[in-house]
């Protein structure tokens, strides 16, 4: 079985990365693509690291258990199918679901860190930042936020002035002049995408 063409798609927090990638994904059958997210591979709340105010930094590359992250990319790459509990933050809504990802010959690898973490830079064959304005950014954080993860209004802003932007400015938005292919994202990407999905139809 030949190794699956693998793409990394990055950008900042609410940048709208998984828009994207659900409307590229629609473009083709559910065997011939997989999508794998940096999400699922947060270490355990009481790890994470507490700033001076108590809160919990998740948007640090330390947050992240990377090791684990590539190791379950490269069964993917191999052909091994792969099962992960899924991360929920501290919603208490939620009921973490046991998600199944199944190698296909399109591999799609999505997080803030995927083109951060050398061990999975070289696993890409296409690297992606997507890109957004940062009101628009925080529009669509603080209603995921609220949503998904169920923050309240001040927590999404506290979070987003001391944990996220600083991240972004010092290790995400500098590798966006790494990146292959850099999509605008403040309000569509419809050339782009479609683009994208002609390409990937091409190598399938």
């Amino acid at each position: 079985m030949p190794q699956p063409y693998t793409i990394g798609i990055t950008g900042g927090s609410g940048s709208g990365k998984t828009f994207f990638i659900n409307e590229l994904a629609s473009h083709f059958r559910p065997e011939e693509i997989c999508l794998i997210s940096q999400d699922h591979y947060y270490k355990p709340r009481e790890v994470q690291f507490t700033d001076e105010r108590g809160v919990q930094n998740f948007d640090l590359p330390s947050s992240i258990d990377k090791d684990d992250f590539a190791a379950d990319i490269l069964k993917l790459k191999s052909g091994q199918s792969i099962t992960k509990k899924e991360y929920t933050f501290n919603n208490p809504k939620a009921t973490p679901r046991l998600l199944e990802f199944r190698p296909a010959p399109i591999l799609i690898v999505e997080g803030l860190f995927v083109q951060y973490f050398q061990e999975i830079v070289k696993e890409l064959d296409l690297r992606i930042f997507i890109e957004a304005r940062d009101y628009v950014k925080l529009t669509r954080r603080i209603r995921r936020d609220n949503e998904e993860r169920g923050y309240d209004l001040n927590d999404v802003l506290y979070r987003y002035q001391n944990h996220v932007m600083p991240i972004y400015d010092s290790l995400i938005e500098p590798l966006k002049h790494q990146a292959d292919l850099i999509i605008p994202n403040n309000d569509h990407f419809e050339h782009a995408l479609h683009i994208l999905v002609m390409a990937l139809k091409s190598h399938l």
